[in-house]
């Protein structure tokens, strides 16, 4: 039976037609659950069979019971058991997580407590705190090998998952998706959106989906971060909601999954939403509006080894994929995911004593120089650079905040923020998609025509005012346009915790201000740093990067730029840091080994079968069969020398989108020599106009310090036209993060290693290493007033 999405069907409501409330009972022979909606309008059964010692047999009854009709078919199956005990009752529940099977009987994972944890557009979202794996076959059924120590074993290692941390849900709203494409229409591609990158039990909610085509009895869990809270600003009430979604794909922890695989996917790959709302008042229309960006880890082939005699491991640096075919995948995904421009802010060191970051940096550099002499000028990948590091040695918190925060404008400016009125006949409660489904997909209820992927939306235009006639009132109300977000800022660090949590806090900040000038709360945008507000918005990110930093890295972040805004006895805020480092170098080194085989196993990247080797018995990841989906990456280098993973090949999911990564490079289009780059700059980029400057020369990331005579930021023209000036290097702007750790460990703990492995530091020549970027050395590249140089303008938001 299909239920519209609209209006009633069969008596029933469609606003209730999604179950969330389950009652679980047994017999000997099946499992029925009772699965009702909120408002007690219908009841569905679900029979789960009990006599099939390793088969998973599901059958759901398509009848919407009444609540007289369900009690009377609860009734004769007791009164039909009664010889083997009758019908049993076992829990109450509010969902099923999923079945999974290690190596003879299937369990079944259910949702046994909830607890509320905020609201979207009248849609509920929800935690887990408490939850139950019940066997499916009867006791009677079950042979040795359902006892076995093995089988013990994979149950305690799947139960390490504490779905009580970081899961969240909601049974109305599509919760994996951002709101804009909640709102705007998401092409799922004839998936469903349990197929989608942040939906954490996409394999253990495979089978029954596609038994029963539909998502009626289960949940789809997203792993990360959500917070709401009541905010107000020149009198006005507002909410905010920061999501951070992790990405099922490449997952797991801090040394055991570092940069790219070959599909693209990049680790700690997260996406971070920030929603603001008000609701209704006084007949006035609810306005909403969100903004997205996005954290990853650098995407190259490199990786580093945990070990306890080097608390500071080695980056090592595979150049296999000389190409960047992998790199080249990785943005082509997010391109698909948010739209044009892409732009990249890259915290990463520029100077080292050793290097290590600046390894990354060079050949991060080469792989964005390369990918962008293919694409046309509209798609070029946007490349900042910015030694947060540095900055922070020589500067306060707020300079630093203050000066991530013109970048985060310039971002802004690039990409837009979503905005949606919602006239007083619209009521956002019916534009999502909800959980029941008649078949594998939600229903594709669209309230907004445009798709995402189109990204027709002239962002630069002036969002004027327009009248909207409300036909019940016949009462006239001043509703700006929506808008659209195209394009996203994406933040790294070496590993996206620390330094990353920093610049997104600043991205948070600046982007709320436009927000609440696009609800019309405030007429500037700009939101000082001594705001209360600015507090509770730091507060939040701070708590969001703490959560992400235990998850990846076995620790709490370290916020040093955070501590000093708070006026933390700096004496204090060391011992924390020094603390924290301890506790991730203690949980990377001991701990993550299991953390990362219970991921595995949760994801369905590893299967236990009867006659192969067990989890533990393997080394890392390695039990991953990347023979039959592409060529070793590894290059020759295996087993304790590179251990990053390639877990990531789920069962069932298409090996289509791989590529080969030693396929010929791509003919390049002729290219016009007076085409303008890819970033357009005034001339006066190029010319040096004062006598007090000193700018380096870099060369590939390295090395090489020349000076010239400017008071900009300097570029040099290159011959490609795509290899300038789409990349600059902002070092004035530069922070914390692991920069913390580093700066404590140099002072309490003497530990390091000698040798780097496998690394060689070569000087690119300049027709190779894409551009030559020039540094200054100094903080002087804003101008007196505070603003950024015209070439700085220029550069970012060039000429249409």
């Amino acid at each position: 039976m299909e239920i519209s999405n609209v209006g009633v069907v069969g008596g029933v409501n469609s606003k209730s037609c999604y179950m969330q409330k389950f009652r679980l009972y047994e017999t000997r022979s099946r499992f029925y659950m009772i699965g009702r909606d909120k408002n007690k309008t219908f009841w569905r059964v679900l029979k789960i069979d009990r006599l099939e010692a390793s088969e998973l047999n599901i059958v759901e009854d398509s009848t919407l019971y009444t609540e007289t009709e369900y009690c009377d078919i609860l009734r004769c199956i007791h009164e039909g058991n009664k010889s083997t005990g009758g019908l049993k009752f076992i829990t109450n529940c509010y969902g099923i997580i999923g079945f999974i099977k290690f190596l003879e009987p299937y369990y079944m994972l259910i949702i046994t407590n909830r607890k509320k944890i905020g609201k979207i557009c009248g849609h509920s979202v929800y935690a887990i705190t408490k939850s139950e794996m019940v066997p499916i076959p009867h006791p009677s059924v079950r042979s040795k090998l359902a006892y076995a120590k093995d089988e013990n074993r994979y149950k305690k290692l799947l139960c390490s998952m504490d779905l009580t941390k970081d899961f969240f849900y909601s049974y109305s709203y599509n919760i994996m998706l951002s709101l804009q494409k909640n709102l705007c229409g998401y092409n799922s591609k004839g998936k469903s959106l349990y197929e989608t990158l942040f939906v954490w039990n996409e394999f253990l909610t495979r089978g029954i989906r596609n038994n029963l085509q539909n998502t009626s009895w289960t949940v789809a869990l997203v792993y990360g971060y959500f917070k709401q809270v009541n905010l107000s600003i020149s009198g006005h009430k507002f909410n905010m909601i920061i999501i951070a979604r992790r990405s099922r794909h490449y997952a797991g922890t801090r040394y055991l999954k570092r940069g790219v695989n070959e599909k693209g996917r990049v680790a700690n790959d997260v996406e971070t939403e920030q929603i603001v709302f008000a609701d209704a008042s006084d007949g006035s229309p609810k306005q909403i509006s969100s903004v997205v960006q996005i954290r990853g880890s650098i995407p190259l082939f490199w990786s580093q080894e945990a070990s306890p005699l080097n608390i500071r491991p080695d980056i090592i640096l595979s150049h296999t994929d000389s190409k960047f075919e992998a790199t080249r995948l990785h943005f082509d995904n997010l391109v698909e995911r948010y739209g044009k421009p892409i732009i990249i802010l890259n915290l990463i060191k520029t100077h080292e004593k050793k290097p290590r970051e600046t390894l990354l940096r060079t050949e991060f550099v080469n792989a964005v120089n390369s990918i962008n002499q293919n694409l046309s000028e509209d798609a070029c990948l946007r490349f900042l650079h910015l030694d947060l590091h540095r900055q922070s040695r020589r500067s306060k918190a707020t300079n630093v905040l203050l000066q991530l925060g013109k970048v985060a404008a310039i971002a802004l400016d690039l990409t837009g923020i979503f905005y949606f009125p919602v006239t007083p006949n619209t009521r956002l409660e019916g534009l999502f998609p909800y959980s029941y489904s008649g078949n594998n997909n939600v229903y594709e209820t669209v309230a907004v025509q445009n798709s995402i992927s189109k990204f027709n939306v002239d962002k630069e235009t002036k969002v004027g005012n327009c009248d909207y006639n409300g036909d019940d009132e016949n009462k006239d109300y001043n509703v700006k346009p929506k808008t659209l977000q195209s394009g996203v800022l994406r933040t790294n660090c070496i590993d996206c915790l620390d330094r990353t949590n920093i610049a997104q806090f600043a991205y948070g900040l600046v982007a709320l201000g436009r927000q609440l000038q696009m609800l019309g709360f405030i007429e500037d945008p700009d939101i000082d740093l001594d705001n209360p507000l600015a507090k509770e918005v730091m507060k939040a990110y701070e708590s969001m990067g703490d959560t992400l930093a235990f998850q990846y890295g076995g620790s709490a972040a370290h916020n040093k730029i955070f501590s000093e805004r708070r006026g933390q006895w700096k004496a204090a805020a060391q011992s924390q840091e020094l603390i924290r480092i301890i506790q991730r170098y203690y949980n990377n080194t001991c701990l993550d080994g299991a953390k990362q085989k219970a991921i595995n196993i949760f994801l369905g990247h590893f299967q236990p079968q009867q006659g192969k080797p067990a989890l533990w018995e393997l080394d890392s990841d390695q039990y991953c069969d990347i023979g039959s989906h592409g060529p070793n990456l590894a290059d020759g280098v295996v087993g304790s020398l590179i251990r990053r993973s390639q877990s990531d090949y789920i069962l069932g999911e298409s090996d289509a989108a791989i590529r080969n990564l030693h396929a010929p490079d791509c003919q390049h289009s002729s290219e016009n020599p007076d085409k303008r780059s890819c970033l357009e700059s005034t001339s006066d980029t190029f010319t040096c106009e004062s006598s007090i400057c000193h700018c380096w020369k870099i060369y590939g990331g390295m090395g090489n310090d020349q000076y010239c005579e400017s008071d900009h930021i300097c570029y040099e023209k290159h011959k490609d036209a795509c290899d300038s000036s789409n990349f600059l290097d902002v070092d004035w702007l530069s922070s914390s993060g692991n920069s913390c750790e580093e700066e404590l460990l140099e002072r309490s703990i003497s530990i390091s290693s000698d040798n780097i492995v496998n690394e060689q530091i070569t000087e690119v020549p300049a027709s190779e290493s894409g551009p030559i970027l020039k540094e200054r050395e100094s903080e002087e590249q804003f101008n007196k007033n505070g603003k950024h140089t015209d070439s700085f303008e220029n550069w970012v938001t060039r000429e249409k």
